[in-house]
């Protein structure tokens, strides 16, 4: 059977990665853990390894709400503890009273350290409040590294995982039925917009798929997918339930504002 036919082909590296991790930990007995993983990418390693005999596998990202999650791959006779999953969490002090810090700001700053997107978690940001998970491993090299987020002066604090702030995970669910999973089709329908306006928006750049501008308004999307438009909020395919006797597609998704 041919496991690429079953997704995207810009995909495909990345179903190749997770072979090689399954034949890592198969062969060598030995667990693997992975960089942090978007909800899309936990999708494909759940489909690639799913219920493995041999091979075992568990997401943890810092927080039971969290959206992006490291993955580690093991053997049956391990037991995994979260702290096997070397995650890091970090606050960040600043001056509250004159600044106002945000998601795109921190995510920026930490990108401009050269450092890949997957080796830092969730951002968390209630009120004055803002955090954000880490690698183990680049922790140290944040902590040296990172003394600025837009035009504030910062500090970090590493704290305990227990005292992440409490995101609201809570994604409004909703049944919905699609003549096709072409992204235009699916902005339409979970948005509640028109084809016209959902093409637009995607062919101007403001429709995200997985934190990636797509222009192409046919893109297929698929489960696990969160979709972003921009003045729109955020929407995730949570599971594709097979079609109706009209050859239409019945989706279960999630709705944010």
């Amino acid at each position: 059977m041919n496991i690429y036919q079953h997704f995207r082909p810009e995909e495909r590296e990345f179903i190749d990665q997770v072979i090689n991790w399954k034949e890592y930990v198969e062969q060598s007995y030995a667990p693997k853990l992975t960089d942090f993983l978007d909800p899309r990418e936990q999708q494909i390693l759940a489909t690639i390894i799913g219920k493995h005999p041999e091979v075992k596998w568990e997401l943890f990202g810092g927080a039971a709400c969290a959206e992006r999650k490291r993955a580690l791959l093991f053997p049956e006779y391990l037991e995994v503890q979260s702290a096997d999953f070397q995650v890091k969490l970090f606050g960040i002090e600043y001056a509250k009273k004159f600044i106002n810090i945000e998601h795109r700001q921190v995510l920026g700053s930490l990108m401009s350290l050269g450092l890949k997107r997957g080796k830092f978690g969730d951002i968390l940001i209630e009120g004055e409040n803002v955090q954000f998970f880490a690698a183990t491993e680049i922790a140290e090299y944040i902590r040296l590294q990172l003394e600025s987020i837009g035009r504030a002066s910062i500090n970090l604090t590493e704290l305990p995982l227990e005292q992440a702030v409490a995101i609201d995970d809570e994604w409004n669910e909703m049944n919905e039925t699609v003549s096709s999973l072409r992204l235009d089709t699916v902005m339409s329908s979970l948005f509640n917009l028109s084809r016209q306006k959902s093409q637009m928006l995607i062919q101007h750049g403001h429709v995200k798929v997985n934190w990636t501008a797509i222009e192409n308004t046919a893109f297929e999307c698929g489960e696990g997918d969160i979709l972003s438009a921009r003045g729109f909020g955020r929407a995730k395919i949570i599971s594709i339930e097979g079609k109706t006797k009209k050859d239409k597609y019945r989706v279960i998704a999630g709705r944010k504002k």
